[in-house]
């Protein structure tokens, strides 16, 4: 007899996406939560429906058929909670990423200080920073009110003076954000956050609270020295979620079936990036990434502390025009092993910008769209790192920080062919460097579980320790100033069975060490010519414990940053042999 330590619950989590939407159902089997299936159908927020819940609905439909579940009534109407003849779900959780991103306005005192704070928080959420007003700005005040209403702004988020700090400036800058407000038309006044001097906030209330919806949140920079966005973070997602129900038919209701717990995907992703780095060593860190058709999210959680960032517009659907606008043609064609012209390659990036569900249906179309998400990851990251102004993600221009593991999502990493291509795809974006472990959310999990979390925080716990991810393998990345060819490392694999394997590894080479999936090893390295292999410093090596995933073990000495021949021909077949070394 099988005895169950959690609730009989049955959770529905719905994600409703740029391009589709995905309904998740969790409940209990022999005494603990599984996720049981996904329903996708197209996200329907857009013309000719502009009705969310009808694709909400297509997605729970999918969902039944799945599963033999009853989750819609007669009346097609979601049936939560759960009724005594077990149909329903007892309990609703979603999450939003559909719809462009919020125009958003920074104001602050300081470029540097408080101005760059504000930034920092709009980064981290869907929102597009469309104007910046400081202290420091030359503009007369007309001008810049000016730009503020040809913005026409969702958000505008005041910044400015330590606790206890400035006023006199920060009641120059409300005046201006008063002007603007009024001026603008009354179906669209703006959400305004005020996360400055807490001394400030009931001069705030009465200067803009008949102009404007003012929110309040705790000081973005209570010191000068210090930034502390978590407080602010919160009350802007709350104003993305009353701006998007106002903006998408449908969310309303949706809304009401949850109980109001609507969060945005990157916050509900970032929460269990958060959370698994409270599982793994805090001085490694967890990355995750998420790449989507409008945006791409980056999440490093330190020990259960989280810094984020939502890079606008880079993705791989709609994102893609920014990605273009960015990034030379030629940079992303240098990662196909196939001649394909750039104008080719400009025309399908801007195909799958205008109709970002389509697919790839021949060999060039799919080398075509895994060099474009080379090129989003590997953008997403510099941009992330500029913009931060912090080593937090990827230090040097975009060599990936040592993190354990770098958890990875989004369709077109998971709905590669071959799991060697959804790897190399993370190896050539993110270029990690040292000793980490590569985990694929093959179903686009890790959102959805964020978001339960609030609901039943067992649930996501017992479902990591299920098969519902997938270890792609240990990467090794040293990083060595020898020339290619030359022997950089000596590796000792020591199996739980004790049969040793011995592997001498050159510069220049991307290759797999076999090690079945779950099996257990000890791994030495000795590194020559002053090798950095993760360990602290140049030249020092060690032991580590690993484990087989999908690949075994990869050994990637490619060096950082890739350097890709100059030769065309030379290049492709480079690029051929680097894709079938992880399984073609």
């Amino acid at each position: 007899m099988t005895i169950s330590l959690v609730d009989a619950e049955t959770l529905l989590a719905v994600d409703i996406g740029a391009v589709n939407t995905r309904a998740f159902l969790f409940d209990v089997a022999e005494g603990q939560y599984r996720f049981v299936a996904v329903g996708m159908a197209p996200t329907t927020a857009s013309a000719p429906y502009k009705d969310v819940y009808e694709g909400v609905r297509l997605a729970v439909e999918r969902l039944q058929e799945i599963t033999g579940r009853t989750l819609l009534g007669e009346d097609e109407q979601l049936i939560v909670p759960a009724l005594p003849d077990g149909s329903g779900a007892d309990a609703l959780a979603l999450t939003l990423s559909a719809g462009p991103p919020l125009h958003a306005v920074a104001i602050g005192l300081l470029d540097d200080v408080s101005l760059e704070s504000a930034r920092h928080l709009l980064d981290a959420t869907y929102a597009s920073v469309a104007e910046a007003v400081g202290l420091n700005d030359r503009r007369r005040a007309d001008a810049q009110i000016d730009a503020i209403l040809r913005v026409r702004p969702d958000l505008i988020v005041v910044a400015g003076g330590t606790d206890g700090g400035a006023t006199r400036s920060i009641i120059k800058l409300l005046e201006i954000v008063g002007l603007a407000a009024y001026l603008l038309p009354p179906e669209r006044k703006p959400e305004v956050l005020f996360a400055g001097n807490a001394a400030m906030e009931a001069k705030v209330r009465s200067t803009l609270e008949n102009l404007a919806t003012v929110h309040t949140a705790a000081n973005i920079r209570p010191a000068f020295d210090l930034e502390d966005l978590g407080p602010a973070q919160v009350a802007a997602r709350e104003i993305y979620t009353r701006v998007r129900t106002r903006q998408l038919g449908g969310l309303q209701m949706l809304a009401a079936h949850s109980g109001g717990r609507l969060m945005p995907t990157c916050d509900a992703f970032g929460r269990m990036i958060r959370f698994i780095s409270q599982l793994y060593d805090p001085a490694k860190g967890v990355l995750g990434v998420d790449l989507g058709a409008s945006s791409t999210t980056l999440a490093a959680g330190f020990a259960g502390r989280l810094t984020m960032s939502v890079l606008h517009p880079f993705g791989i659907g709609e994102g893609l025009r920014g990605v273009i606008k960015e990034v030379p043609i030629a940079e992303i064609s240098r990662w196909l092993p196939m001649h394909v012209s750039d104008d080719v390659v400009l025309d399908y990036a801007m195909h799958k910008s205008l109709y970002p569900a389509s697919l790839p249906v021949t060999l060039e179309d799919l080398a075509i769209e895994q060099a474009l998400a080379r090129e989003v990851i590997r953008l997403a990251s510099k941009w992330s790192a500029r913009n931060n102004g912090r080593d937090v993600f990827f230090p040097e221009g975009g060599l990936a920080k040592i993190c354990e593991p770098i958890i990875a999502s989004g369709a077109v990493l998971a709905q590669a062919p071959t799991v060697g291509q959804s790897l190399i795809m993370l190896l050539d974006g993110l270029q990690p460097i040292g000793i980490t472990t590569f985990v694929l959310d093959q179903n686009g999990l890790t959102a959805a579980l964020g978001a339960t979390a609030e609901l039943n925080a067992l649930l996501p716990v017992q479902i990591l320790e299920t098969g519902a991810y997938l270890n792609l393998g240990t990467v090794i990345s040293p990083v060595s100033p020898a020339h290619y060819g030359t022997p950089i490392l000596r590796m000792k694999v020591t199996h739980e069975s004790g049969e040793e394997n011995r592997i001498e590894v050159r510069q220049g080479t991307l290759g797999v060490v076999p090690l079945p999936v779950g099996h257990k090893a000890k791994l030495t390295l000795e590194p020559l010519h002053r090798t950095d292999v993760g360990f602290g410093r140049a030249g020092k090596g060690g032991t580590v414990r690993v484990v087989g995933g999908a690949l075994g073990l990869v050994v990637d000495a490619r060096g950082r940053p890739i350097q890709l021949p100059a030769d065309a021909s030379r290049r492709r077949e480079m690029i051929k042999k680097w894709q079938w070394a992880l399984g073609g």
